[in-house]
C-alpha cells in the first residue's frame, strides 16, 4: 500500500489531480477501517478540489464527515469542505457585463461561508482557522458588492424600486461590508428619482453620518480600485 500512496502523491504533486484521486480511490478501498483509507479519503477529495470537479470533492467530503465524525483531522475536512465551493472571483461577478451572480454562484458562496464558520467556531485554534476567517470576510464583502452592482446597475436603466430593493437587501444582510457605502448612495439616488423626499433626506443622513468623508457625497459614482484580494 505504500507504494500506491506514493505514486498518488506523485501524480498529485506533478499537477495529475485525475489520475491522483483514481490512486487514492483504490488507497482507500484496500486500507479499509484505518487512519490510512481516511487520509486517502481526504486525499482524494483534495485532488478532486484542485482538479476543478468540485461537486466530487463535496460528495467525498460529506461522506468523509458523516463516517468519522470525530476524526482528529475534522478540521481541515470542514477547510476542503469550505474550499470546494469558494470562488475567489466572486467579486468580479457584480461587473456590468455579467450584472449578477448565479443562484449556482450563490448558493456555493454561502455553503463555503457555512462550512468555514462552522471550522473557525468549533476549532477555533486550528492552523486552518486564520485563512477560514479570511476567507469569510472576502465572502460576505463580495455578496454584498455584488448587491450593490446590480442595484446601481438597475439605477443606470431608471429601474429606481428593483435598485431600491437591492441595496436595501445589502444593507440588511452584510451590515458591516465596504459596499454598504455605495448601497445608501443609491438609495439616495433612487428615491430621490422616485420624488420620496423624506426617504431620500432619511438615507443621505445616514450616508453622512456613518461616511462622513464619502466621496459620493461630492463625487457620485467613481471608479475605485476594487477592495477584494486573491488567492
Amino acid at each position: 500500500m505504500e507504494r500506491l500512496a506514493q505514486e498518488a502523491r506523485e501524480e498529485r504533486n506533478a499537477g495529475n489531480f485525475d489520475k491522483a484521486a483514481d490512486l487514492y480511490e483504490k488507497l482507500e478501498g484496500r486500507a479499509a477501517g484505518t487512519p490510512l483509507a481516511q487520509q486517502a479519503q481526504l486525499e482524494k477529495a483534495y485532488a478532486y478540489y484542485k482538479g476543478g470537479e468540485p461537486a466530487q470533492a463535496q460528495a467525498v467530503i460529506e461522506r468523509f464527515l458523516r463516517l468519522h465524525p470525530t476524526s482528529p483531522a475534522l478540521d481541515y475536512a470542514l477547510y476542503l469542505k469550505g474550499l470546494a465551493n469558494f470562488n475567489d472571483n466572486l467579486g468580479l461577478f457584480g461587473s456590468l457585463a455579467r450584472q449578477d451572480l448565479s443562484e449556482r454562484d450563490q448558493k456555493a458562496a454561502k455553503a463555503s461561508f457555512e462550512a468555514f464558520r462552522d471550522l473557525v467556531t468549533r476549532f477555533p485554534d486550528s492552523r486552518y482557522a486564520p485563512d477560514a476567517r479570511a476567507r469569510m470576510t472576502y465572502i460576505v464583502n463580495s455578496l454584498a458588492q455584488s448587491e450593490v452592482h446590480v442595484a446601481r446597475y438597475y439605477l443606470s436603466r431608471g429601474a429606481h424600486v428593483a435598485a431600491i430593493n437591492r441595496a436595501q437587501a445589502a444593507l440588511s444582510d452584510y451590515p458591516e461590508a465596504p459596499a454598504l457605502e455605495e448601497a445608501l448612495y443609491i438609495l439616495v439616488r433612487a428615491y430621490d428619482a422616485l420624488g420620496m423626499a423624506q426617504l431620500r433626506d432619511d438615507a443621505s443622513r445616514v450616508l453622512q453620518s456613518n461616511y462622513p468623508n464619502s466621496q459620493f457625497l461630492t463625487q457620485g459614482f467613481r471608479s475605485s480600485t476594487p477592495w477584494w484580494r486573491f488567492w
